[in-house]
């Protein structure tokens, strides 16, 4: 069975994310830029069609006028071309195969304009739109040289590739501008918020700020902050008055308890009776303790010695055993101490002892002593993995609770205890090859090494 653990809190995976200035400059680049791109990819894509029609429209119509000149005049084999930047030939029936043998590319082109590229005998690169006009007696071709548009093409698109970079430039300044003038007042309430940290009366933040969404964010704020200072007050004059109020019949009870346990006359009937009195109002009065010091959210100051209070946690419960065969036993070497109050650790130590004894309904229940904290072994039904799961959340009662007495609370404050005072509770199933649970219970920072 796979080992099922329930820590006081789960890990938590932290995310990188983008500082709110940051989207923004990174907004105004990537838009600035797309825009940029795409103008300038339109830029280039409609003047390489107006450029290409454009041509193409003056070449039909110039082939046409060359092939009517060259009919006006028959004997002329190169007539005047119509416009510059062009070179005209007419081949007759009679060098039909002269041209396949001169120039195949030209031999085989179909009417129409086509694009012809390539490099001349220097390896300079060239570029020019033939036009074709083919009859049965007389092909007609028309050449426009296209090597110095390309070459302002070339042209363009370094100078498009250099105003993207500019413009992206220039949205970069702009969104750092824009981020800073917007995020100055939001840094201004992160800045004033933390100079109030730790205060019990902290200052009005929305006179500091325009009625803007930043000064309504500041008005929620001094309304949240106002309503929780009321709710922190209630709590601790309540536990202030709880705590005195629950204090005062303590204190008459354990006098009282005292009193008449010094008195000899007292059957064994009694004393025994009045001993489970006493250790009741020692139980509650290290739980008021500690609820208070949880309440606080802070430490309380002393040390513990891990074994002894172990032992009299055992011996409070041995006398509540009444005729359950269950036995209670206490392992290990004496001698761990650690920096925290009897009263917490008695009730950290005392709800796991306590669930150990209540939901074992026979066998035993062993005290382990270890180096660097305390296991609890018992030989109960077990745990589910449900149960491991939720076992430290506040209200929850295991499958195995039935109709037994409690509040699913016990555990819950033993997390809380732990979070208080950085200590360490796993609770899983045995591996033993036996049923029960293992509770341990570590005070270092290092993870213990599980025993059955």
């Amino acid at each position: 069975m796979a080992e099922a653990e329930s820590a006081t809190h789960p890990r938590r995976h932290r995310r990188f994310r983008r500082r709110l200035r940051t989207r923004i400059i990174l907004s105004f680049l990537l838009l600035g830029t797309g825009l940029t791109a795409l103008f300038a990819f339109l830029t280039d894509y409609a003047r390489q069609r107006v450029e290409s029609q454009l041509v193409e429209d003056v070449m039909n119509r110039n082939i046409n006028e060359y092939a009517r000149r060259f009919y006006l005049n028959p004997g002329n084999a190169r007539p005047e071309l119509p416009v510059q930047q062009m070179y005209g030939r007419v081949v007759t029936r009679e060098g039909f195969e002269q041209l396949r043998r001169e120039e195949p590319d030209w031999y085989e082109l179909p009417d129409g304009i086509h694009n012809i590229s390539g490099q001349d005998e220097d390896g300079n690169p060239f570029a020019y739109k033939l036009a074709v006009r083919k009859t049965p007696n007389e092909w007609f071709f028309l050449a426009y040289d296209m090597t110095q548009t390309l070459r302002g093409e070339v042209q363009l698109k370094r100078a498009l590739y250099v105003s993207i970079l500019l413009f992206s430039g220039l949205s970069l300044l702009i969104g750092w501008w824009s981020a800073s003038r917007v995020m100055r007042p939001v840094t201004e309430l992160a800045s004033r918020l933390r100079a109030y940290r730790g205060s019990s009366q902290p200052r009005r933040l929305a006179p500091h700020f325009p009625e803007d969404e930043v000064g309504q964010l500041a008005e929620a704020l001094d309304d949240y902050a106002t309503r929780l200072t009321e709710v922190v007050q209630r709590d601790r004059e309540f536990n202030a008055d709880v705590s005195h109020e629950l204090r005062t019949p303590l204190a008459v009870i354990k006098g009282a308890v005292e009193l008449l346990l010094s008195r000899p006359d007292l059957d064994e009937r009694t004393r025994a009776r009045l001993l489970r009195i006493q250790r009741a109002e020692q139980q509650c009065s290290d739980l008021i303790g500690s609820l208070l010091l949880l309440s606080r959210n802070e430490r309380g100051q002393g040390h513990s010695d891990v074994a002894r209070v172990a032992e009299q946690l055992l011996d409070s419960h041995r006398a509540q055993l009444g005729g359950k065969p269950l036995e209670l036993r206490l392992e290990g070497e004496p001698g761990l101490v650690i920096e925290a109050p009897e009263a917490a650790l008695a009730v950290a130590l005392g709800n796991l002892v306590g669930n150990a004894v209540k939901y074992t309904p026979a066998g035993e229940v062993v005290v382990r002593l270890l180096a660097d904290g305390v296991q609890v072994v018992d030989t109960g039904p077990g745990l589910s993995e449900e149960d491991a799961a939720r076992l430290f959340q506040r209200g929850y009662r295991g499958t195995h609770a039935g109709h037994s007495q409690g509040a699913g609370i016990g555990l819950s404050i033993v997390g809380r205890l732990c979070d208080l005072y950085g200590w360490e509770v796993k609770v899983r199933p045995r591996q033993d090859g036996n049923s029960g649970v293992v509770a341990t219970l570590s005070f270092g920072s290092a993870p213990l090494d599980d025993q059955d």
